[in-house]
């Protein structure tokens, strides 16, 4: 695990030197929430929590850390000499992963030593807000989807490797059902699922050729992907005919997957040429830029769909790209009394 003890903002360090040297004994409690649903949703799901526990957990300062705080000639040196030798001593209490929270109700409640409490502001609101966020994009979609199992495709689209890791994780507290990610499915134990690309069947002479050479590795997992040249008068014609040596040779085909065109039209057709051809139980997989609208219209409009592979607009909440949550304090407590604190001002942030 990778130690995040400096990913924070410069000044919380700047108000944690003052505060050790100010308010030695005090301690704090701060309040992590939200203002704002995304996409005028009603609620956010809660995720994150895990990777905070680890996190503080390995709390700690290295020797180059330490050497380069003394390089920026800012901070006194009792305070980084502190910070060598520093234990937590935060409580953290925070509502389950997956939990609905709603506006203004806290995530997360922090106390300890202002000085330390202060310095995981940054740490903190970077995680949750990222997973959280994911977590509630996912909860809309599988909504969307009306019992039918979404798989998280995203990582290629995500904003970096941590994002598409942590953001699977996410999606699965959200409610999808896999994930394309390896790196994620073995570091969480995630269903890891995926058919196959363009490529494959564009390496071979012929598409017919490209899915008997897939069926022949993967004779119990055949999914294949139709939409290279045409659907309806190659794709699914092709399947169909590997399909049935498969289904003569003991093995039981998959389905298809559909990445681009009219997909209402084309799972439709698709449907009855594989239902005429006797595999009526075959899936059908639709991928291609989804979002929780176009499942939506695609359902309403009585697209036979199975299963939804959904990547770039759910690994990044593209429709609603941040989750502004946010690290106030709430109290202040000093010799044993407790003062509640709160920010007024004369706007108010949405």
């Amino acid at each position: 695990m990778r130690n995040l003890s400096l990913l924070t903002d410069l000044y919380e360090y700047s108000m944690a030197n003052g505060f050790d040297a100010e308010l030695p004994n005090t301690r704090a409690t701060f309040d992590v929430f939200y203002r704002k649903v995304p996409d005028q949703g009603s609620f956010v799901l809660a995720a994150g929590l895990k990777q905070i526990i680890d996190q503080l957990a390995d709390f700690h300062f290295s020797d180059s850390d330490l050497t380069y705080f003394r390089s920026l000639n800012l901070w006194r040196p009792a305070f980084i000499d502190h910070l060598a030798t520093l234990t937590l001593d935060c409580h953290v209490h925070a509502v389950p992963e997956g939990t609905p929270v709603f506006p203004r109700e806290p995530l997360m409640t922090i106390e300890g030593p202002i000085a330390q409490a202060q310095l995981l502001e940054t740490l903190i609101l970077n995680i949750l807000n990222h997973q959280s966020l994911i977590a509630t994009k996912t909860r809309r979609m599988v909504f969307a989807a009306k019992g039918r199992p979404i798989m998280e495709f995203g990582a290629r689209r995500a904003q970096g490797p941590d994002s598409a890791v942590y953001g699977a994780r996410a999606a699965v507290i959200g409610g999808a059902a896999s994930t394309s990610d390896v790196l994620a499915a073995k570091l969480f134990h995630i269903p890891v699922a995926g058919t196959m690309a363009h490529s494959w069947i564009e390496a071979f002479p012929d598409e017919l050729t490209a899915f008997r050479k897939w069926a022949a590795l993967y004779p119990d997992n055949s999914a294949l992907l139709v939409d290279t040249y045409d659907v309806l008068t190659s794709g699914v014609p092709n399947a169909i005919t590997v399909f049935k040596e498969l289904r003569a040779a003991g093995h039981h085909p998959v389905g298809i997957r559909i990445d681009s065109g009219d997909i209402a039209t084309l799972s439709r057709d698709a449907r009855h040429l594989l239902d005429a051809a006797g595999f009526q139980d075959t899936k059908i997989t639709i991928s291609n830029a989804l979002d929780e609208s176009v499942m939506t219209s695609l359902l309403d409009q009585g697209a036979p769909i199975d299963n939804f592979g959904i990547g770039e607009k759910l690994i990044t909440s593209a429709s609603a790209p941040v989750l502004s949550g946010v690290y106030k304090l709430a109290a202040i407590e000093t010799d044993g009394q407790v003062n509640p604190k709160i920010k007024i001002s004369d706007s108010v942030k949405r």
